[in-house]
């Protein structure tokens, strides 16, 4: 069973510190070298604000993976109970972005060492001249792998909105369902009450 993280929208307040926290996580440097370097913020989850919810949302790691499923490339594999791009392999097709059920998919510039990686032979004809085109590739929820502290949206929520749904998370809560439907039965049957 894979890992996800889940939002309660009962809980957030919506004051987007997950977003930060997230980006921050995927800089692989420090914030002041980030910004001196100019790099994108890029949260790999996003806060969806209606009328009647606001609610953190990620990547759910679905154990049937559409976005792998229809990766031509393979750039997206299991590991560790976790859907993780391959960005080495990622061709920017978007094939994914349209499988994911959930719209959790970004597209974004790759970079390396603080540089946008542009792409090779393609470029991207203007009335200058041709431009070089930035080379893309897919993002999405890796639930901060490699990360000591673990995912950084859990770790900086002020108001404790998200959950880390593991296999044991799942096991308890289903045990727990079981022991209290036996009780409500067994109470409703033996004693008559209802």
């Amino acid at each position: 069973m894979n890992t996800f993280i889940l939002g309660n929208p009962e809980k957030c307040i919506g004051c987007k510190a997950c977003e930060i926290a997230c980006s921050v996580a995927h800089l692989h440097t420090s914030v002041v070298k980030a910004n001196e370097m100019n790099l994108p913020f890029v949260s790999r989850l996003n806060l969806v604000r209606t009328s009647s919810v606001t609610m953190p949302i990620q990547c759910r790691q679905c154990e049937d993976a559409p976005c792998a499923n229809v990766c031509s490339v393979g750039a997206i594999v299991h590991k560790d109970n976790c859907n993780v791009v391959l960005e080495e392999k990622c061709i920017g097709c978007k094939e994914c972005m349209l499988a994911c059920p959930f719209g959790m998919i970004d597209m974004q510039p790759k970079f390396a060492e603080g540089e946008a990686e542009f792409q090779v032979g393609l470029k991207v004809e203007s009335m200058e001249g041709d431009e070089k085109k930035a080379y893309v590739i897919m993002q999405k929820c890796d639930l901060c792998k490699g990360r000591a502290n673990g995912p950084a949206c859990i770790e900086v929520c002020p108001a404790d909105a998200f959950v880390i749904v593991n296999p044991d998370f799942i096991r308890k809560n289903i045990h727990d369902k079981r022991v209290s439907s036996a009780q409500e039965i067994a109470k409703r049957k033996y004693t008559g009450n209802s």
